[in-house]
């Protein structure tokens, strides 16, 4: 008899482990996500905020990263990813150079700055990596979801956050975890809006409509960008890890509307952390591409039906 899953979020994947961190004050944090794994990356925003993306290309020497970090801040927070690095250096994990190791971390950030909120630093991002744990990641306002908004086309907004999910797929897991803090609505998976900009009754305004019906100009923009990570326990190697990200990107035009604008700046990790590595085949790499994608979609609709955390 198949053992029932109990761990339904990233963290069920074996081999990750993830942590949350807020600011001081609130409003703003980090989430640490920890390998080591194999990685890839897409970009599809066009206002991108990151670091050591390009040691996740198939060319680059180093094998694997050793943590993936999601910041709030905007480029400020790329502070964090320095105190993840610190940490995992203390307990001496990292690419091996004649020097000492070396972590490997590539972080993406959101943009939720305000002048009254602190931002994330390496502080932060250290708080993060201790506390990070197998157990089912917190959802909801966390970590790098704590100042998350979404629907901003009208000028007002909704909460937005963490949301995580996992699937069963054959002998294999697939998870996802999303950061959302989107310019656009969220929807759920029959495409009916759960979170956006309100019109003054609170009836939901659709803002791709109000794209298609407002004069230019008139859309209010407040700073946006969903970040995101889909994790298998199968031992796809790096270049499988890239065809199946390609297809779990589908997730994001399902379920946040608009998306991939030129004010958010989405990013997309695939990890996998199997210490072995086999070649899939392409039906193999269909089928966790396709669950990949479903587990994004949940994930992204399950960021923002959390009820708040404590802080």
């Amino acid at each position: 008899m198949t053992q029932a899953v109990e761990n339904r979020t990233l963290t069920g994947i074996s081999g990750i482990r993830v942590g949350h961190a807020t600011v001081p004050g609130g409003g703003s944090g980090c989430t640490a996500i920890l390998g080591p794994f194999r990685a890839a990356v897409r970009v599809t925003g066009m206002a991108t905020g990151a670091r050591e993306l390009g040691t996740l290309d198939p060319e680059h020497l180093v094998p694997r990263a050793d943590a993936v970090v999601f910041s709030g801040g905007s480029a400020f927070g790329l502070a964090s990813a320095h105190g993840v690095t610190a940490w995992l250096a203390e307990r001496d994990r990292g690419f091996p150079t004649s020097g000492g190791v070396v972590p490997i971390v590539p972080a993406a950030i959101l943009y939720d700055l305000r002048r009254d909120r602190s931002r994330p630093d390496a502080a932060t991002g250290f708080s993060a990596a201790d506390a990070a744990s197998s157990a089912p990641v917190a959802e909801g306002r966390v970590g790098a979801g704590t100042g998350a908004t979404v629907g901003k086309l009208g000028g007002s907004s909704m909460p937005g956050g963490i949301g995580s999910w996992l699937i069963e797929v054959g002998d294999y897991r697939v998870a996802a975890l999303a950061a959302v803090n989107a310019l656009g609505d969220v929807l759920d998976g029959t495409g009916t809006i759960v979170a956006g900009t309100r019109g003054p009754d609170g009836a939901f305004l659709d803002g791709s409509r109000l794209l298609r019906e407002s004069p230019p100009g008139d859309l209010v923009d407040q700073g946006n960008t969903t970040l995101c990570v889909v994790a298998t326990d199968a031992p796809a190697s790096q270049a499988d890890l890239y065809r199946i990200l390609r297809m779990a990107v589908g997730a994001m035009p399902r379920r946040i509307r608009p998306v991939n604008t030129p004010f958010d700046g989405d990013v997309v990790f695939a990890l996998a952390p199997s210490e072995t590595v086999e070649p899939l085949t392409n039906r193999s790499v269909m089928t966790l591409g396709d669950a990949g994608r479903e587990a994004l979609e949940e994930a992204i609709t399950r960021a923002v039906l959390q009820e708040d955390e404590d802080q």
